[in-house]
């Protein structure tokens, strides 16, 4: 078990040790308290053999001592819940009863309702009388099975004192008191079972009187007797009338039976009372009272009767208004639990209730005894299972402890590789700036030819050199986990174009022919970090100029969405073909191997059918693809292809040169872009490599279109070429330039075309017709000759035959719009801006128009980068201020001041130039407040000036942290990277500055 322990010590992962810097004053000693009482309580108790025993001992006894009392709870809980659900039962079942004995007394109460409305209206409402007492008497006898719960009923009629002497006269009897002074009744009984009816005695003056009048033929002996004589009858005569309802009387034994009956009284009114009449107005308009008697204890036996269980419970029925009053029920209390339900006879100032308890004992709980002693056991064989292995698990703790710290060793080396990898790198880089800003100036000086080769070559190893601390830097940032993406609009198009025009030169060299297509359905600005896309195409192109001798290199970006009809078109190429539908002829790598396995394609057999980004969304996914003719990779060798370090074989570093770690870092690359990666290759054929990249679009274009000049739109041309693949591309880079094409395989099909403005003829297919420019000029006879560009191959030399005749117009391979639009341009107007754009990079003349006359501050602690951004910005005409520190630029730059833009280092001492910019912004914000409330003139220095903001370029050597959101954060404009690379320097100063004119 101590091996848990262990593990949660030891492990720690790389990205936490990286974060010591960062955390350290806030995290770090919380986890290292944490961690050093957990190593001091692992070697306080567990460390040795003996002491590890001792406490496996007394462990398995809290083992067993614990499931112990876990059986003895656990047979608690389960008997408790048995109890729970019999109480439940029994509740239920006494609920069930109360209620149906409620519903029944409920239908006799309303039975002797309608009685009393019935004698209301045939007694009083006639005149003479429609009832008499042997009419009451037969008619109650003959309704009694509707009032199957009452024992008998009888009508007493309100008699006042001044109507007695009439009233007896009416009914030939004399008006009875209900008790006798014998304290006899009228309902009691003799020692055989009769009614003994006793002489009663006149029922003395009083003001108001109730004598029965009618009466069942059971109780016929109470005619005459004057109910509110006796205590108990007068009550409920009294309550009766004044609540307009049905009341109880307090149980007393019925005639004729030992059981306990109840009188349910309701009171006769003259007349229909309101809802809402008062007690005195129902006092005063009542006029007699009918009563009912109620056998409880005949009501609630008929009742158990109708029930399966009855003998399953013992039911009791009590008056608990005055103490407890048992009307139904033995005096025997039962045994095991019992349950009241409450009894509802619609009196409400008499409470009833019903106890029902089980007749028998529960049984045994067999099964909750089975399930604790059955767990118990269990628990009991676990426990010795457990103690059995106690001596192998505590060697294997041994081990595991070793293996645990060997592991921390290894883990800990390899971020302090890291670490180191990633702070010597910058502290190289740093010099490395100033060497190359330094060659960089000594270029721009008068030498000789000798002199310039010296410093290009120069050049090109520091260029060489930083490459691989940026490789290295890249590497040491995946392993550390803080490599992340920007998300900026950029032109994929222009991108790509760049990233050809660096590999032109080696492309020319080795003669190989270069392209680049995209789909129509791309768009043209989209939304990620093209650095990082570069960075990865720059790898994939890198290795195939490398590795490729002659033939192609081609990249191709589509949609996902459009894989469908490349999977269908696409076919393996044959080697021994010289025809093959590729842009050089040469067989490749088939493309869609390249691509097959990544899980996208996984879902179905069509491509259409899987769930892409659809084109509603804002996002879509991007496939890449490099294809090259080269020597491709053996097949034992492509299974280690992304390994970081690893080369082909060991003769491959040593001819090609290369660190290994480029194809790892483009995978780590991809997956944070949520794509794929893959490839296809086969030995003295080619390779083909493939990837996918999440990308979003742009809502507005926010991007422009760096090509498409005016001069050309509605002009047509002509592509004759007869490989398709190489067909297509001509006609993608003329369609940017807003040239329509079309293309053929050879002239003969000319002169079906529409008029023409330019035919463009790729040099092997001229050369395959043996086309001449007289027999060209010779097809034309009644129309304008259009101009006629020939596009060569790089491996075409200067002084070949072929540059000699000046009637065609040669344009070199690879294509670019920026080269095509200046060679169009110069041939068909006789011109071209060639300052402006030379092979996709941004000319002097086009920074000197931004920067000429431009006053900047360039702030640095280091007096090399101080000369050398100084140096290079005055070369495009800027005049320069250098500061070597942030507190001095503060100072140059409290407005008001007449600077246009400020190049500031991040890194300097006492203060970097993150703080020093957010000072920089303060005074700004604070200026720009008192320039709103007019506290401040808004002429200064001649400008009329709206607000201040100098925009503030961060400038830094540091790519780890100097990255675009902590630029913005701190209030910069953005960030060049040191030495100043001019297209990225143009790209950066063309946000604020405008050709020839002044900052306002």
């Amino acid at each position: 078990m101590t091996w848990f322990i262990v593990a949660g010590i030891m492990e720690q992962k790389p990205r936490i040790v990286n974060q010591i810097k960062l955390n350290f004053s806030l995290v770090w000693p919380e986890k290292l308290s944490l961690k050093s009482w957990r190593t001091h309580l692992y070697n306080q108790y567990f460390v040795t053999r003996k002491v590890r025993e001792t406490w496996w001992r007394k462990l398995l006894l809290l083992w067993i001592v614990g499931w112990v009392v876990f059986s003895l709870s656990l047979l608690w809980y389960m008997n408790s819940t048995q109890v729970e659900k019999r109480k439940e039962t029994l509740g239920n079942m006494c609920d069930e009863r109360a209620r149906m004995l409620q519903d029944q007394f409920n239908v006799s109460m309303n039975h002797l309702q309608a009685l009393a409305i019935l004698v209301s209206t045939f007694h009083h409402s006639k005149n003479p009388s429609a009832i008499d007492q042997a009419t009451f008497a037969r008619y109650a006898e003959r309704t009694a099975f509707e009032r199957p719960l009452t024992s008998g009923v009888a009508y007493a009629v309100k008699v006042l004192h001044s109507e007695r002497e009439q009233f007896e006269r009416m009914q030939g009897w004399t008006i009875k008191k209900m008790y006798s002074s014998k304290k006899s009744t009228a309902r009691d009984q003799g020692d055989d079972g009769s009614t003994e009816v006793t002489p009663q005695e006149i029922s003395p003056v009083a003001d108001e009187y109730a004598p029965v009048i009618f009466a069942q033929d059971a109780y016929k002996h109470v005619v005459s007797l004057d109910m509110l004589s006796g205590h108990e009858d007068r009550e409920n005569i009294l309550r009766a009338r004044a609540v307009g309802k049905g009341v109880l009387t307090a149980p007393f034994p019925l005639v004729k039976s030992n059981r306990l009956g109840v009188i349910l009284t309701y009171a006769v009114y003259k007349s229909e009372l309101p809802s809402n009449a008062t007690p005195d107005e129902r006092i005063e308009a009542a006029i007699g009272y009918l009563g009912g008697i109620f056998d409880i204890e005949a009501l609630v036996d008929k009742l158990l009767h109708q029930l399966a269980c009855k003998q399953s419970i013992s039911v009791n029925v009590y008056d608990t208004t005055n103490g407890q009053i048992r009307m139904y029920g033995s005096n025997q209390t039962g045994t095991g639990m019992s349950h009241i339900s409450a009894l509802n006879f619609g009196d409400p100032s008499r409470k009833h209730e019903m106890q029902c308890r089980f007749t028998q004992k529960p049984p045994w709980p067999w099964l909750t005894i089975t399930t604790s002693f059955g767990t118990l056991v269990i628990a009991f064989l676990i426990g010795y299972i457990f103690s059995a292995t106690v001596t192998r698990i505590a060697k294997v703790e041994d081990d595991y402890h070793q293996m645990m710290e060997l592991k921390k060793r290894a883990e800990a080396a390899d971020v302090a590789k890291s670490q180191f990898l990633a702070t010597v790198s910058h502290e190289i880089r740093t010099p490395m700036n100033g060497v190359l800003g330094m060659l960089q100036m000594l270029m721009d000086t008068e030498l000789d030819v000798t002199q310039q080769d010296y410093v290009r070559t120069a050049q090109a190893s520091g260029k060489a050199l930083v490459s691989l601390i940026n490789t290295v830097l890249d590497q040491a940032k995946i392993e550390s986990g803080k490599l992340e993406l920007e998300a900026v609009p950029f032109n994929l198009r222009s991108l790509l174009d760049d990233t050809l025009s660096l590999f032109s030169g080696k492309a020319q060299e080795k003669g190989l022919e270069l392209a680049v297509y995209v789909s129509d359905q791309v768009p043209e600005t989209l939304v990620g970090d093209p650095g990082r896309i570069r960075q990865i195409i720059t790898n994939f192109m890198g290795n195939s100029i490398k590795f490729t001798e002659r033939g192609h290199i081609y990249l191709t970006v589509h949609l996902v969405d459009e894989a469908a009809s490349l999977w269908d078109v696409e076919t393996e190429t044959d080697p021994q073909s010289r025809t093959n539908n590729t842009l050089s002829g040469y067989a490749v790598a088939a493309r869609k191997r390249s691509w097959e396995n990544f899980s996208i394609f996984q879902h179905g057999s069509n491509p259409f059918d899987r769930p892409y980004v659809s084109s509603s969304s804002d996002q879509i996914t991007l496939i890449i693809s490099v294809e090259d003719t080269g020597v491709g990779i053996p097949y034992e060798a492509q299974s280690r292809i992304f390994t970081p370090f690893m080369q082909v074989g060991p003769s491959i570093a040593r001819i090609h040169g290369g660190t290994g770690i480029g194809l790892s870092i483009s995978k780590c690359l991809v997956g944070l872009m949520k794509g794929e990666i893959g490839f296809a290759s086969r030995p003295q054929i080619g390779s083909t490599f493939t990837f996918t990249a999440v990308l979003t679009r742009t809502r507005s274009n926010s991007t422009p279109s760096e090509y498409k000049p005016s001069e050309f739109y509605g002009m047509n041309a002509l592509i004759v070429d007869h490989r398709p693949v190489r067909a297509q591309v001509t006609a993608y880079h003329l369609h940017r330039l807003g040239i329509k094409s079309e293309p053929t395989k050879n002239l003969s099909q000319f002169f079906s075309k529409p008029p023409l403005n330019m035919v463009l003829i790729d040099k092997e297919t001229w050369s395959l017709e043996a086309i001449t420019w007289s027999n060209f000029a010779s097809m034309f006879t009644n129309s304008k000759i259009p101009k006629l560009f020939i596009l060569a191959n790089p491996a075409l030399k200067n002084n070949s035959p072929f540059f000699q005749d000046v009637n065609l117009n040669i344009i070199l391979k690879p294509l670019r719009a920026s080269m095509l639009q200046v060679s169009l341009q110069r041939a068909l107007f006789g011109g071209g801006d060639k300052g402006n754009c030379r092979n996709g990079v941004v000319g002097n003349l086009s920074l000197g128009s931004l920067l000429q006359g431009k006053r900047i501050l360039v702030v640095d602690d280091n007096s090399v980068n101080l000369r050398v951004a100084a140096g290079a910005l005055k070369k495009y005409g800027a005049e320069v201020t250098c500061a070597d520190s942030g507190k001095r630029a503060i100072e140059f730059l409290k407005p008001p001041h007449s600077f246009d833009a400020c190049f500031m280092d991040i890194q300097m001492p006492e203060m970097d130039g993150f703080e020093a910019t957010r000072r920089i912004r303060g005074m700004e914000a604070a200026l720009n407040d008192r320039i709103k409330r007019d506290e401040v003139c808004r002429e200064i220095n001649g400008k009329v000036i709206q607000s201040w903001h100098i925009p503030i370029l961060a400038m830094t050597a540091d790519v780890i942290q100097a990255t675009y959101e902590e630029c913005l954060k701190s209030g910069m404009d953005g960030y060049v990277s040191k030495p100043f690379e001019g297209e990225q320097l143009y790209r950066e100063v063309a946000r604020f500055f405008k050709p020839n004119t002044k900052l306002s």
